[in-house]
């Protein structure tokens, strides 16, 4: 199919994008569920806990409590220097679209976006959460539904192109004999799971015809298993193809009127993860111990790849199981749990605390919106 008659065949008329815009706006809002929160957060805040506690007793000789005595707390606090750093970047990362889209939205708003991402991604099993969270705050801060989800989108594409890549790096640098246990099943589990979203990904973008007529078929083939269900999987394919459509109109606008953003975010993006990876760098010299950089980041590589599509809030459980396998062989066990703990801290728990703080601050206005229009009614 030629480039023109494909495009001619997105055409999304001005009734079709209206009603993308509300429905989605409704989905993104059904996310903000306090029940969904606070159920997510106890679960969050249950498994993180219990693992923490398992590891800590599990290699506890009697030395974890001295060894708190030592740290040294001048990289703690460059930690939290970079910690700063990672929030802006994130932030940055969202930012160089939106203020090409919206000039009037502030990076402030673009800072909450990101941290409430954080929250959500952390009280949501595979950070599913996590978008829609950002996208709320655009919109409310009046970006349309539309542009902050292209941007959610590509920057979405720029972490798929880069999760991989640098997996393969880590494989390639670190020392094989850390793979080993339960880590070989997890390392297939992230890469099956970033292949899948890659591919859908750049068929959505490049060939969404392709995934139209891939989506029709597949609802038909199910309306032959479940003729009762034959209109509504042929409104769901229908209404998928629309979407799809949409949103890569949009993107390819984006893009096309803004070459250099693209690039631009996948920079940002691998600064914003080498950040992350260096962290624990730092936080293990903080703790006196002495490791090969390079070897600490492939393993933090690792760690993120493996968690990152983890069924249970925010990779609870699988990240804590993760750094006291992976790390176990540099740390010494009177400091694993420390580390689990401040490693976990410094790149979820502090930012999911700040994202918390702005999540609730949205229900509450969001409470109050409806308060007043019942008192108006």
């Amino acid at each position: 199919m030629s480039d023109s008659a494909e495009n001619s065949s997105l055409n999304v008329t001005p009734t079709q994008e209206k009603q993308i815009e509300n429905e989605g706006k409704q989905e993104v809002k059904s996310v903000f569920d306090k029940s969904i929160i606070i159920k997510g957060s106890l679960w969050f805040a249950l498994i993180t806990v219990l693992t923490i506690a398992g590891i800590f007793f599990y290699n506890n000789t009697g030395q974890t409590v001295e060894a708190l005595q030592h740290i040294s707390y001048k990289y703690i606090a460059i930690c939290l220097v970079m910690l700063f750093v990672d929030l802006m970047l994130g932030s940055w990362r969202n930012h160089i679209y939106i203020r090409k889209l919206n000039p009037e939205v502030s990076h402030w708003v673009s800072f909450r976006a990101n941290v409430a991402n954080m929250f959500m991604g952390a009280v949501t099993p595979a950070h599913g959460g996590a978008g829609p969270a950002q996208i709320y705050v655009y919109t409310s801060a009046g970006v349309s539904f539309i542009d902050a989800f292209a941007v959610s989108l590509i920057n979405m594409g720029a972490t798929l192109i880069f999760m991989p890549l640098a997996g393969f790096v880590a494989i390639m640098l670190m020392d094989t004999s850390y793979v080993s246990g339960i880590v070989p099943a997890m390392l297939k589990y992230g890469f099956s799971f970033f292949l899948l979203f890659l591919i859908a990904f750049l068929l959505a973008f490049w060939k969404p015809v392709w995934v139209g007529v891939i989506i029709k078929k597949i609802a038909s083939g199910l309306s032959a298993v479940f003729p009762k269900r034959k209109e509504k999987l042929a409104a769901w394919a229908e209404k998928s193809f629309v979407n799809i459509s949409k949103y890569q109109q949009t993107c390819s606008v984006i893009i096309k009127q803004h070459p250099f953003l693209f690039p631009l975010s996948l920079i940002i993006t691998t600064l914003l993860y080498m950040n992350k990876y260096c962290m624990q760098y730092v936080i293990l010299l903080g703790l006196g111990v002495n490791a090969s950089l390079v070897q600490v980041i492939s393993i933090q590589i690792l760690i993120q790849f493996m968690i990152y599509f983890a069924p249970s809030p925010g990779g609870s459980g699988f990240a804590e199981v993760s750094i006291s396998v992976l790390f176990g062989k540099i740390v010494p066990a009177a400091l694993l749990s420390i580390f689990t703990l401040l490693q976990r801290s410094f790149l979820l728990f502090f930012p999911a605390i700040i994202g918390a703080y702005s999540v609730i601050n949205l229900l509450r206005k969001q409470t109050q919106r409806q308060h007043r229009k019942q008192v108006k009614n």
